[in-house]
């Protein structure tokens, strides 16, 4: 299939006939349609779904002999990447990947496009030397590479001078509608959220300093600080950002909340909006929804398949109660809305209590707690009880009307899902009985109970075998039996902002209440008794869980014990 020195290179269809990946009765086909409606033909082949793009750009590479670089894994160099602007990368589909003294090697999705080589060669003042990969791959470079940090600042220095003055303090501006209304504003607010949606943060922070304004993601559990911006611009983008929520911008003192349906171009993000006031003016936090999270089936969560196989067993009964366990950010909304899901919709009645709504469902009654409007956990609940349901999800169980109320619902019928604040799962019974549920009522209610963090996964396309520290070598020696001194670990790429790590992944422990544990908190055990006896059952501990993901190279010793030592 290779092409002799110095001959014209072969047809792309030639190519991919004399590899069978197209039969000559279908390359009529896509001729055909090339003869009547025009086009490449590449386009053809991909919109009939005939090649994926991958092999595309592999026989598109045979074709013109030039070499086909897969960008995930060969990654692009921050130097090479200074030299074009994103503008010109984006209208021309290419990225720098690496640049020596006189040549810049650039990524195309066509190498053949003679205006874009010679504008980078005359912009950069290198010769290029073009390589193939795909249109997708290389889009995810630019969002990847191009932040917008700096573009945000030169938005923000076009506000008149009026609005921005060295003396103007965050507590004392008056922002007008002029300067709320302004272009500049509104593009560097676009530009904020956009960024924190292609680096995958969960909430954007805003929050005014002494001398400075901070703006923090929080990726992947961990916050991390994105740029530092003067403090006269806090009042014109925290008026908009009120604005876009909903919410009085003239009110400055008082804790307000909002939301925000924010359109990407290509999805409609949501945003929850909340503003406080501190010593140094309003802070704000947007949390970003992002509703593939709320959708995902239990399997893709995290748990083991013998652990899914214990919780699976817990939701088929058809009453009771199943209580979900762990602190603020550990996932128990996720795990709570992957559990509705696997659940009928249409031939029960699914009632949800809220605080807040996060996501909305279809064949889902969901209801929105309202303490100002005197809707409580409590109150919902009881109500919930006169409206015919078969299963009840109360998002959380926080007093002692709520959890008796809850108990009671699961002995009267109903399977209840519900979330409490505990360590793990042995710590709930007792958070329970700790909330005036009696003894005997919780074991006869309680089908099990699952505890559960979230740990970040080591990133794909940088990941290593590598040395970790004494202490994280003995924490797993002496969980798991075995001698190990290298571990999988990421060494930090484009793709997971040189962290290491790249998305999340939950640990769980899943307790079955079996009639031996049941005895036990009827005659008042201890919680070393119930948890050894839980043990003897099968029950795998959130230290054990997180190590049997450490042994599968999916996240590091040091993240385990970094969510979960406090249990031990």
């Amino acid at each position: 299939m290779e092409t002799a020195k110095g001959a014209l290179p072969k047809d792309l269809s030639e190519i991919l006939l004399e590899a069978k990946m197209i039969t000559e009765e279908r390359l009529r086909h896509v001729k055909e349609l090339q003869a009547k409606d025009g086009g490449k033909i590449e386009h053809i082949l991909l919109q009939e779904r005939l090649i994926t793009p991958q092999q595309l750009a592999f026989f598109t590479s045979l074709q013109l002999r030039v070499p086909f670089v897969n960008l995930k894994r060969e990654g692009v160099r921050p130097n090479a990447v200074a030299l074009v602007p994103e503008p010109v990368a984006r209208k021309y589909s290419v990225i720098p990947i690496d640049v020596t003294d006189s040549t810049l090697i650039l990524a195309m999705e066509d190498p053949r496009d003679i205006e874009a080589i010679e504008e980078l060669a005359a912009l950069t003042r290198k010769r290029i030397e073009p390589v193939l990969s795909t249109s997708q791959d290389i889009q995810e470079m630019i969002d990847l590479n191009y932040r917008v940090g700096g573009e945000i600042e030169e938005q923000l220095s076009q506000i008149p001078t009026r609005y921005r003055g060295p003396q103007v303090r965050a507590t004392e501006a008056r922002v007008s509608a002029e300067a709320i209304a302004q272009a500049p504003v509104v593009r560097a607010i676009d530009l904020l959220i956009k960024q924190a949606v292609r680096d995958r943060a969960s909430d954007i922070h805003v929050e005014p300093q002494e001398d400075r304004l901070r703006v923090r993601y929080r990726i992947d559990g961990i916050l991390q600080e994105v740029m530092s911006l003067p403090l006269s611009v806090h009042p014109p983008l925290l008026s908009r950002v009120k604005i876009m929520a909903g919410l009085n911008i003239a009110e400055r003192r008082r804790p307000q909340d909002g939301q925000i349906t924010f359109d990407m171009g290509d999805k409609e993000v949501d945003l929850r909006v909340a503003t406080t006031n501190t010593v140094y003016g309003e802070m704000v936090v947007m949390r970003i929804l992002d509703k593939s999270f709320a959708f995902l089936p239990l399997a893709e969560i995290g748990f083991l398949p013998s652990v899914l196989a214990r919780y699976l067993l817990m939701v088929k009964s058809p009453f009771g109660m199943i209580l979900i366990s762990g602190p603020t950010g550990s996932g128990k909304t996720t795990t709570q809305y992957a559990t509705v899901n696997q659940l009928d919709a249409v031939g029960r009645n699914i009632i949800t209590i809220e605080d807040p709504v996060e996501y909305r469902f279809n064949n889902i009654n969901q209801m929105q707690v309202n303490p100002a409007g005197g809707l409580t956990f409590a109150t919902g609940l009881r109500a919930t009880m006169r409206l015919d349901p078969n299963i009840i999800l109360v998002g959380e169980i926080r007093d002692a009307e709520t959890a008796q109320i809850a108990t009671q619902a699961s002995l009267t019928g109903h399977l209840v899902l519900s979330s409490v604040h505990a360590n793990d799962t042995v710590s709930v019974i007792f958070r329970m009985i700790d909330l005036g549920v009696e003894p005997f009522l919780l074991t006869s209610a309680l089908i099990g109970i699952t505890a559960q963090r979230m740990v970040r996964r080591v990133c794909p396309y940088c990941s290593r075998l590598a040395a970790v520290d004494h202490e994280e070598q003995v924490s797993y020696e002496e969980e798991m039996k075995e001698k190990r001194s290298e571990f999988l670990i990421g060494a930090g790429c484009n793709f997971c902002a040189n962290t290491g790590y790249l998305g999340r992944t939950g640990i769980f422990e899943v307790l079955i209440m079996s009639e031996a544990i049941r005895r036990l908190v009827l005659k008042g055990g201890s919680s070393d008794e119930i948890r050894a006896q839980a043990t003897k059952e099968g029950t795998v501990s959130l230290w054990h869980d997180g190590m049997l993901k450490v042994k599968e190279g999916i996240t590091t010793p040091h993240e385990v014990i970094r969510n979960v030592f406090s249990i031990g």
